[in-house]
């Protein structure tokens, strides 16, 4: 299985925000779409970093109430690893779990087509494995 086999279920809806936005907008955001990052593009839609929920814990125990009023840009985080449709999903989850990172962004070409969260990739790992036990169960019983 690949990344694009996720996308092709999932969608490709980005979710995003500008790094100018106060760190209360981002809140905002994750609660109303029910997310746990979002993606900080710039205005021809390349990637500048990332906020997830992580992020904001972190500059809540800095910045405490203070964090509210924080640039977006002051919060995020600026190193993004980002990976292809073309990559195998087991590769991604590896280096997800390995770097401690719960969203990638898909890049096809340098051009964004997709975010990919650690749910998204253990849900297809699930599937993938459940149609291999099925897979066997109908060579054994025939």
């Amino acid at each position: 299985m690949f990344v694009s086999d996720i996308l092709k279920i999932k969608g490709t809806d980005i979710v995003s925000i500008t790094s100018d936005e106060p760190a209360a907008a981002a809140i905002a955001l994750l609660c109303e779409r029910h997310i746990g990052a979002v993606l900080v593009l710039d205005s021809h839609e390349r990637i500048l970093g990332i906020l997830s929920e992580r992020d904001l814990v972190r500059a809540m125990n800095t910045f405490r109430e203070e964090v509210f009023a924080k640039r977006v840009s002051e919060l995020m985080t600026q190193r993004v690893v980002t990976c292809s449709p073309q990559d195998p999903v087991a590769a991604i989850m590896g280096m997800m779990t390995a770097q401690r990172f719960r969203h990638v962004p898909v890049l096809e070409e340098g051009r964004l087509v997709g975010l990919i969260s650690i749910g998204d990739v253990v849900k297809s790992r699930i599937e993938e494995a459940q149609a291999e036990v099925e897979a066997l169960r109908q060579y054994i019983t025939t």
